[in-house]
Formats: structure tokens, C-alpha cells, sequence
């Protein structure tokens, strides 16, 4: 058990800068329980608010919200959750009495708050959460893939709304973690013909070992079936990816677009009409989501744990650096406390 009231953690001080630094140990609160963090991913949000692109993460801050650990210590009116118990967590705290809330959508809760964002984060050897917002891992997870229970339920939650059947011909852009894991959620759909795009070599690779076709360019690789998907997935977030969603599909596909890089984007909306091409958000992932995504890691219908690397936290600025530079056959990489 720890004993003084001051920890380690990585804080974000202004773009491009990562420093370690001594900070208290949080406060509980009577709902909530404090988690010796083991594990925590870097996430693609994360790297933009790192470059000071992000208007969500504003400095000083902890991020960290894909992130699994041990219980150390419990509020008062904790009653579910026991000491000692191994862990992950909905990093998504929502209000739980909005119409949102209450019909499944809590990722649209008006009063939504992000670990590691609006609220202290995991790249710390402490952090405080709502008892309702913890899971408990099953005995056959570790740790590791407790942390990939949140990038996955973002793949769940869009796999879900793209409305995805077995014949479905699907396209992601992007072969970053979020396309990583929505190629393995198209797969538990039952949905074996799905193209990969990306400009990285090494991701596709990746992709390639997990069952896509890949290309760096779809114009030259698909040609003229390049309209005729069914739903065109877009991870990544540029102008241009999103336009090329939108080129490839049939009349009355879904595109859905999920990567939030540029926040405007042109889009040829008289052919979309013309076409009635059904386009759709994804954020997040609700409540439900999040749980059907542990239950799948559970029964190890996805695994991205052969391309990923774990380093000390201390060398977390140059994890971030190392990710926007290229990263090479790297899929995730997690930081240890």
C-alpha cells in the first residue's frame, strides 16, 4: 500500500512539452476509488493536444484515458468494488439522468467529462474514478489488454452505427490504432472484404497480417470499383480522406466519419444528395458499448498486443515524439508508471 501522499505522474506544460513531476496523491471523494495505474495507451487525441492542436487538453494537465490498474484505496460509500481488485476503466464520466444517458447515448451526455482531459489522467501512478465507471478485468485478461478495452469500444460503437452485415464491402481509412481495431470488430460482424488505406507502410503491414487488403493509393489499386462500397469508414480526419469516403461508396452507403483532426472539411453534399449517401459521426462509444468490448477481449476475439511496446512513463515525451515522427511497425504503445 503506499504510504506517503505525493506521486510521480507526466504532465503536459505546453505543446511539445512532457516533464515528470511530483504531484499530491487525488482526494477521494465518497463514490469513488483510487487506482494504482499498471498500464496506460496513448491515444491519437492525445498526440494533437501534445502539439497544442487540441482544444479539449489545455496545460497543466495529466492525460492518459486507455489505462487498466489495481485498487488501492476506496471512499466511504464504495460498495461494488474490494481492495486489491484488478481493473479498467470507462474513462467517460457522464451525468447518468440526462435524456442521453438514459437512452443508451451517454457518449452525447451535455455534461460529459474525459480523464485526461477535463479531469486528471492516468499517466500518473495514481488516479481517482467513480466507482460506476470501473470494471473489473476477468482473471484471463491482463493488464495490457485492459487498456485496449477503450480504443476498442470506440470501434464497437462505430462498427455498431455503421449498421455492418457479413457482405458488406468496406473501406477504412486510416491503419492507426481506431482502424486497427474496427478491421478486428468488422471481422466478429462477420465481414471478410475490407480495404485498408493508408500512406504508412509498416501500419499497413499490420493491417495486412489481420486479414485486409491494403493500399496506399485506392484509385490505383481499386479503379473502377471505387464507388461501390458499402460504408467507407474515415480514422483518420483530414479534408481529403474525408472526400475519398465519400467517393467510395454506392448510392446510399454509409460513410462515417470518426477521426476529429481538421475540424472543417469540404464535401461534394450535391452528389451525396444525388446519391443519398447516408453520412453519420462517431464519438466515443456509449455505456454498453464499453462493456460489449470487454467482453469481446475477454473472449480474444481482437488482440492488437503483437504490435505493441510499453516504456517507462518517464519516457513518455519521447514515446509522443517517437509516435508523430513514425513510429514504425507499432500499432499502441503503453506507459508504465
Amino acid at each position: 500500500m503506499m504510504g506517503n501522499s505525493t506521486m510521480q505522474a507526466l504532465v503536459y506544460e505546453g505543446p511539445k512539452i512532457m516533464n515528470m513531476r511530483e504531484l499530491q496523491v487525488p482526494q477521494l471523494l465518497e463514490d469513488e476509488v483510487l487506482i494504482k495505474v499498471e498500464v496506460a495507451g496513448i491515444c491519437g487525441s492525445e498526440l494533437s493536444g501534445y502539439l497544442g492542436h487540441n482544444s479539449l487538453r489545455k496545460p497543466p494537465l495529466v492525460m492518459g484515458h486507455e489505462f487498466a490498474g489495481s485498487i488501492e484505496k476506496l471512499g466511504v460509500g464504495v460498495k461494488r468494488i474490494a481492495l486489491g481488485d484488478r481493473v479498467t476503466v470507462n474513462p467517460l464520466i457522464t451525468c447518468r439522468v440526462c435524456r442521453y444517458c438514459l437512452s443508451g447515448e451517454s457518449q452525447l451526455c451535455p455534461n460529459r467529462q474525459l480523464l485526461g482531459a477535463h479531469r486528471p489522467g492516468a499517466f500518473a501512478e495514481y488516479i481517482a474514478v467513480p466507482e460506476r465507471n470501473v470494471y473489473k478485468l476477468p482473471e484471463n485478461l491482463s493488464y495490457e489488454q485492459g487498456a485496449f478495452v477503450e480504443p476498442f469500444a470506440c470501434a464497437v460503437h462505430l462498427c455498431r452505427i455503421a449498421l455492418l452485415t457479413p457482405r458488406d464491402r468496406l473501406v477504412i481509412y486510416g491503419a492507426g490504432p481506431i482502424g486497427l481495431f474496427v478491421l478486428q470488430t468488422a471481422h466478429v460482424y462477420g465481414v471478410r472484404n475490407v480495404v485498408v488505406v493508408d500512406l504508412n507502410e509498416s501500419r499497413l503491414e499490420i493491417a495486412a497480417e489481420l486479414g485486409a487488403t491494403v493500399v496506399t493509393n485506392i484509385e490505383k489499386a481499386v479503379g473502377s470499383s471505387l464507388g461501390s462500397f458499402d460504408v467507407a469508414i474515415d480514422a483518420v480526419g483530414a479534408g481529403v480522406t474525408r472526400q475519398l469516403c465519400i467517393k467510395a461508396v454506392r448510392p446510399g452507403g454509409i460513410v462515417i466519419f470518426t477521426g476529429l483532426h481538421e475540424a472543417e472539411a469540404t464535401l461534394p453534399i450535391n452528389d451525396m444528395i444525388r446519391s443519398e449517401i447516408v453520412t453519420k459521426g462517431a464519438f466515443a462509444y456509449s455505456t454498453e458499448d464499453f462493456e460489449t468490448a470487454l467482453e469481446w477481449i475477454g473472449q480474444e476475439r481482437v488482440n492488437l498486443l503483437p504490435w505493441t511496446e510499453q516504456y517507462p512513463i518517464a519516457e513518455g515525451g519521447a514515446c509522443f515524439d517517437k509516435l508523430i515522427s513514425g513510429p514504425g511497425k507499432v500499432a499502441k504503445i503503453l506507459l508504465k508508471p
